[in-house]
């Protein structure tokens, strides 16, 4: 089987990846590389899915992973006076200047450990039940509430890899953190507070990951649909359509957040200061303690930095995914014989 450039004869018929297929609409004025990618078969396979999720995951944390530490400290509620930042440049300066140029990284080696398999399972799923969904809700074309229900689910599996990894990149990010390492850090948590530890965030983590995902997902395909209705491989819609639904959906969950960041790195000066003696655990009492140190506006602390994260995140995510997707297809498709 050979990929063709051009439509195939007068059924030019432009074929999508996720499984739906729309009129190609006079195959003549698209470029080459758009054909190739609208020629491939209707579904990717589930080792293409996971390897391109996989690759997109490690890429969009290992290159947005000073900023996420940024964001870490900027949304801790009771800082040292040394650690307080009004920017997320000026925090990296400050960092940098004052701690040395790899502190921004400390804790990178065990996200991107979480980051391949989480996202391989994360964008295998939701391609799935995506495609899945949208046959048993729509027949034909995008249902949005399909999208945002597979994104739900994809985001269980995503979750339950990655909040481990969360844990103990969140410790290490921390001002004055005592962990140099990942090892040493995930000792000491098991050691001191037991296994549990490491997902005492998780109800709190899916509770904002949800509607993040949901929000993501939904905004991703509706801006597909406006500026890449024929769903080719096109890089600059992938980033437009990525970084927008990952800024939107960033904003709307930051409380969530916030109160995500607090139940992972267990900030001893703001449970002193909050009178709560061990361990704080439970979204509705991290909620609690966020308002009575900070009133409401504690709740979108760190949110500039949040924003500023996901936006180039989730345009890499999405521009890499979408890449390797298409580069893995049509690799096996040329390694075929031809028949």
């Amino acid at each position: 089987m050979e990929l063709r450039r051009g439509g195939v004869g007068s059924q030019a018929v432009g074929r999508r990846m996720d499984g739906d297929s729309r009129d190609g609409g006079g195959g003549g004025c698209k470029d080459g590389g758009s054909e190739d990618y609208e020629n491939l078969p209707t579904s990717a396979s589930l080792s293409t899915h996971m390897t391109a999720g996989a690759m997109a995951g490690i890429l969009e944390h290992s290159v947005m992973y000073p900023v996420d530490s940024v964001k870490t400290r900027m949304q801790s509620l009771n800082p040292d006076p040394k650690a307080q930042y009004t920017s997320v440049y000026g925090a990296l300066k400050k960092i940098i200047r004052t701690e040395g140029f790899w502190r921004p990284l400390r804790g990178l080696n065990v996200m991107v450990m979480g980051a391949g398999p989480a996202h391989a399972m994360y964008f295998a799923c939701y391609e799935n039940m995506k495609r899945t969904l949208n046959a048993a809700f729509h027949h034909q074309g995008n249902s949005h509430l399909a999208n945002g229900i597979a994104g739900s689910m994809a985001t269980l599996l995503h979750d339950a890899v990655m909040n481990p990894a969360e844990v103990v990149k969140q410790r290490m990010q921390m001002y004055n953190s005592p962990h140099r390492s990942a090892l040493s850090c995930v000792w000491t948590v098991w050691r001191t507070e037991g296994v549990g530890a490491f997902y005492r965030s998780y109800t709190t983590q899916l509770t904002m990951n949800i509607p993040f995902q949901s929000i993501h997902f939904i905004t991703y395909e509706f801006l597909q649909e406006q500026v890449n209705p024929h769903r080719g491989y096109n890089p600059q819609s992938h980033i437009i359509s990525g970084g927008l639904a990952g800024a939107l959906a960033a904003a709307a969950t930051t409380p969530l957040d916030v109160c995500k960041t607090l139940l992972n790195t267990q900030e001893n000066m703001a449970l002193n200061l909050a009178n709560i003696s061990g361990r704080l655990s439970g979204m509705a009492n991290a909620f609690r303690m966020v308002y009575q140190l900070n009133g409401l506006p504690g709740y979108f602390k760190g949110m500039q930095a949040r924003v500023i994260y996901q936006m180039p995140s989730t345009a890499i995510s999405w521009s890499v995914y979408e890449f390797f997707k298409y580069f893995l297809t049509k690799h096996k498709l040329e390694n075929r014989t031809p028949y």
